[in-house]
Formats: structure tokens, C-alpha cells, sequence
């Protein structure tokens, strides 16, 4: 677990945020490779100190970032945690005004199942790949 928040927070550290969208990060993978367990980490990294489960049955959770980790990011304030597993398409997630997320610079968006709504993506989202290898271990690789 230890190297996980490691992981988290020296991707958190080589994060450039966008100045005029959302800072988006499609997750990659198998179920069980990982994907919630690293926003996890992410979020704990931030400073959230809020249970952050899974949106498996919500779709979309927001988390407000607090004040003392904010200069971390710039600008950030929310991080998004997005999980596309039940969707059918993309045009479920449109439908639940992801626009308005995508277009605010003041959002961290990671989606889970980043591959099932790729196409309403922006182009420029960073893109990480995660991997099942055993019981205790998982690789993350970032494209």
C-alpha cells in the first residue's frame, strides 16, 4: 500500500492541470487491476480524508479538495471520480451533463472504464493502463 501512495503522489507531483478544461485521467483495465484503489490513493494524496468508494452504482462522485492542498494543483479544486462500467455508451455519461464537467479547469476527472467513453474524452486526457499480476500485485503504466 505504501508504494501505491508513492505512486499516487509522484503522478499528483508530474500533473500539469490544464488552464482552460479539465484535467482528465482515463484509467485502463481489467476489474480488480486496480483502477478504484489508485483513486484511492490519488484522493488521499489531496488530502481527502472523506470514504471515497467506488461510483459503481452513482456514476459520477465530486470530492472538494481542502484549502491547504489546493496549491498543489493550481487551480484544481474537485477531484471527479467517474465510473463507466454500467454505461452503455457515451451518451449515457453526456447525458448526466459531463460537459459541464469536462469544461471546468477547476476539475481532476478520473474515469474508470476511461475505454467504454473514450470518445467523449478529450483528446489530450492522460491515459493510465493498469494490470492484474497477482493477488498482491498490480503494474501501472503511463501513456
Amino acid at each position: 500500500m505504501e508504494q501505491l501512495q508513492t505512486a499516487a503522489r509522484d503522478f499528483i507531483r508530474a500533473l500539469t492541470p490544464l488552464s482552460n478544461q479539465a484535467t482528465v485521467v482515463g484509467l485502463y483495465g481489467d476489474l480488480g487491476s486496480g483502477k478504484t484503489t489508485f483513486t484511492q490513493a490519488i484522493g488521499r494524496a489531496l488530502g481527502i480524508t472523506d470514504p471515497m468508494q467506488s461510483p459503481t452504482f452513482v456514476l459520477i462522485k465530486q470530492y472538494p479538495l481542502p484549502v491547504s492542498k489546493r496549491y498543489t494543483l493550481n487551480a484544481i479544486r474537485y477531484l471527479i471520480h467517474v465510473d463507466a462500467y454500467r454505461l452503455k455508451n457515451s451518451d449515457e455519461l453526456r447525458n448526466l451533463c459531463f460537459g459541464e464537467l469536462l469544461a471546468d479547469p477547476r476539475n481532476l476527472i478520473f474515469v474508470e472504464w476511461a475505454d467504454r467513453v473514450v470518445d467523449i474524452l478529450p483528446e489530450n486526457h492522460r491515459k493510465l493502463n493498469f494490470r492484474f499480476i497477482d493477488e498482491k500485485t498490480r503494474e501501472i503504466s503511463f501513456s
